[in-house]
């Protein structure tokens, strides 16, 4: 039997409605999942994949084992290749999944006596890495770059040998808000301290990803606009040696199969030339201004990215719009406590290339008859 301390857990995420299950697949219209551009459904990207399998007799369905023992595929080193040119970055490394590099980069690098400073909405995966540290982590208010600023002076007061790191994400999973990233990177580089962003919902959405240059580490993902799976770390050479020989969550895993790297591989091609993005950026232009439209502002967190999130407080509500929305063929996740904070539970909207502008009237139209009434 479960043991009474877990089902008395249960027990009171049932009561306070923010019980978890996993859902189905439906035909519903998307406007939940994170395939920004569609490309998980791809098939010129899958046929190319199998394609390249077959012309590089790679017929083989598993790794075998992780990268430092048998499974470190030649793909690797292309698809490492691939993305360094991409996104412009001295090295990489790819990991199996954008939790995994998290997990992976922030248990290893800040080392006890380090100060990790973390914008306060940071995924769980940061702050599960975070935890994973030796190293003290704080948190500053939400894209607040003066309460940073105030967290590295004090830290700088307190000692100015320590490593600084400091972590927020380019697009926010939840709000689809973006911080100040060219300020950021000058307080950064004013206090002499190792910036590291998560682009895992910028990349493809916004091309190359909101972030360049030289700082300490990006984590990008390909399992949300490039239709795919796995992750990687850019940084520098010494960063991904240092990783190849102390990052457990690398060292201890099964090495990404063949076929999930020839995809990834598939992807970018596809990336340099999708007609995609600009369809996405029309509905994202599209959906603000029906927001406007409908006056709904006040309910929607502000975000040009492809996530919009509109408040709806308590878990009982907004799990009833969402159900209504299902009802009309939509599927709009709610968002409950919880994942975000009480009184800030939401419809978490996620706009697609594929999206009709119809679909976007529609199902704005059906909110905010909830919201307005």
């Amino acid at each position: 039997m479960l043991p009474k301390k877990l089902h008395k857990k249960l027990e009171n995420r049932k009561t306070s409605n923010s019980f978890r299950q996993l859902g189905e697949p439906n035909n519903l219209i998307d406007f939940s999942s994170n395939d920004y551009l569609g490309f998980s459904k791809s098939e010129s990207i899958f046929k190319r994949t199998h394609d390249y399998l077959i012309d590089n007799n790679s017929i083989q369905n598993g790794s075998t084992g992780s990268r430092l023992l048998s499974g470190n595929n030649t793909l690797y080193s292309s698809v490492e290749t691939q993305i360094c040119n991409y996104h412009q970055s001295e090295a990489a490394l790819v990991f199996n999944s954008g939790y995994n590099a998290n997990l992976g980069l922030l248990s290893c690098v800040p080392q006890r006596g380090d100060l990790i400073i973390y914008d306060e909405l940071c995924h769980a995966s940061i702050r599960d890495g975070i935890q994973m540290s030796n190293a003290k982590g704080y948190k500053f208010k939400h894209n607040d770059l003066e309460d940073l600023a105030s967290h590295l002076e004090r830290s700088r007061e307190l000692s100015s040998e320590n490593d600084i790191y400091v972590i927020t994400e380019s697009v926010f999973s939840m709000d689809g808000d973006t911080p100040d990233l060219n300020r950021l990177i000058q307080l950064s580089e004013s206090y002499n301290v190792h910036l590291i962003i998560d682009e895992a919902h910028a990349i493809g959405v916004f091309g190359q990803g909101l972030v360049s240059g030289s700082i300490f580490a990006r984590v990008i993902t390909f399992g949300k606009a490039l239709g795919c799976h796995g992750a990687a770390i850019l940084g520098s050479k010494d960063l991904i040696d240092y990783l190849i020989n102390f990052s457990r969550p690398f060292i201890y895993t099964t090495a990404l199969s063949p076929h999930e790297l020839a995809t990834i591989k598939s992807a970018y091609e596809a990336l340099e030339n999708s007609k995609n993005v600009e369809e996405l950026h029309q509905n994202i232009l599209f959906f603000n201004k029906e927001i406007e439209r409908l006056k709904l502002s006040d309910a929607f967190i502000k975000s040009t990215s492809a996530i919009h999130g509109c408040i709806i407080s308590g878990n009982d509500k907004v799990k009833q719009l969402s159900l209504q929305l299902k009802d009309k063929g939509f599927d709009v996740k709610p968002i409950l406590s919880p994942t975000v904070p009480k009184e800030k539970e939401r419809l978490r909207l996620c706009l697609h290339s594929y999206n009709s502008q119809e679909e976007i009237s529609e199902v704005l139209s059906l909110i905010a008859t909830f919201v307005n009434s």
